[in-house]
C-alpha cells in the first residue's frame, strides 16, 4: 500500500512538472514575420523616451518579446528644429505587415496615400487590438511628431515634446491608429497626423485618449 501511495505522488508531481514546463514554454505570442505594430505598452516616462535612439530601442525591445528581434526596428518619430528627421526616413521602404499577416502598406506611398489601417488591423506587438475611439478606455492616441506626409512639423511650435525629451510640459502630434475622428463629419482622422497632445506627461496624453504609444516598423 505504501508503495501504491509513494509511485502514485509521483505520477502527481510529475504531471504537474510537466504542465508547469509546458506553461513555461508557451510565453508570449510569438509572431516572427511582423514588421509592423502599435507598442503595447508605454515608455517609463510618458512622451520622454530618451530621444529617438529611446524610442527604437523600445521598439525593439518589445519585438524581440514577439520574437522579432532580428530585425531592426524604428520608431515612427520625426523630429524638430536643426538636424531635423523625417518620420518616413526612418523606416525603411516596405512592405510592412502586422502580426496576424494582414499587410498595411507595400511602401512608403502607400503608407502616407492609403495605409490599411484601423481598429482591426492596428495591432500591438502581441497581435492584439488599441482601444479606439467610443471605447471607454480609448487610447488611440500615438506619438508621432509628424504631419501626414511623414515629415517634421516646423520649429516654431513644440511637437515632439522636446524632441521627445520631455515628460511634462510641451505637446507632440499624434496620430488615430484607429483613424476614427473627433467629429462625425470626419470619418477617418490621419493615421499619423491628427492634433496636438495636451502635455508630455502620461497623464496629459491619457486626457485626450492616448498611451504615448509608438508606431514600430522593421526597417530591413
Amino acid at each position: 500500500m505504501q508503495n501504491r501511495k509513494i509511485i502514485g505522488l509521483s505520477a502527481i508531481l510529475a504531471g504537474a512538472v510537466w504542465a508547469g514546463a509546458a506553461v513555461a514554454q508557451q510565453g508570449p505570442p510569438q509572431f516572427p514575420d511582423m514588421t509592423f505594430f502599435v507598442t503595447s505598452k508605454p515608455g517609463p516616462d510618458g512622451a520622454n523616451l530618451g530621444g529617438l535612439e529611446g524610442a527604437d530601442k523600445h521598439c525593439q525591445t518589445l519585438a524581440t518579446t514577439a520574437g522579432a528581434g532580428a530585425k531592426t526596428w524604428k520608431a515612427y518619430l520625426s523630429t524638430q528644429g536643426a538636424g531635423a528627421v523625417n518620420a518616413r526616413d526612418r523606416i525603411g521602404k516596405g512592405p510592412w505587415k502586422n502580426a496576424k499577416g494582414v499587410q498595411i502598406a507595400a511602401n512608403l506611398d502607400e503608407l502616407h496615400k492609403d495605409a490599411k489601417l484601423s481598429i482591426d488591423n492596428a495591432l500591438t506587438e502581441g497581435g492584439r487590438k488599441i482601444a479606439g475611439a467610443g471605447f471607454n478606455n480609448n487610447n488611440h492616441d500615438v506619438l508621432t511628431g509628424s504631419d501626414m506626409e511623414g515629415k517634421a512639423l516646423p520649429a516654431d511650435k513644440d511637437m515632439t515634446c522636446g524632441n521627445w525629451t520631455k515628460g511634462g510640459e510641451g505637446s507632440a502630434m499624434v496620430g488615430h491608429s484607429d483613424r476614427m475622428g473627433l467629429r462625425d463629419d470626419v470619418p477617418s482622422h490621419s493615421w499619423n497626423s491628427s492634433h496636438p497632445s495636451r502635455g508630455c506627461s502620461l497623464p496629459a496624453l491619457n486626457a485626450t485618449g492616448g498611451g504615448a504609444l509608438l508606431y514600430c516598423f522593421a526597417s530591413n
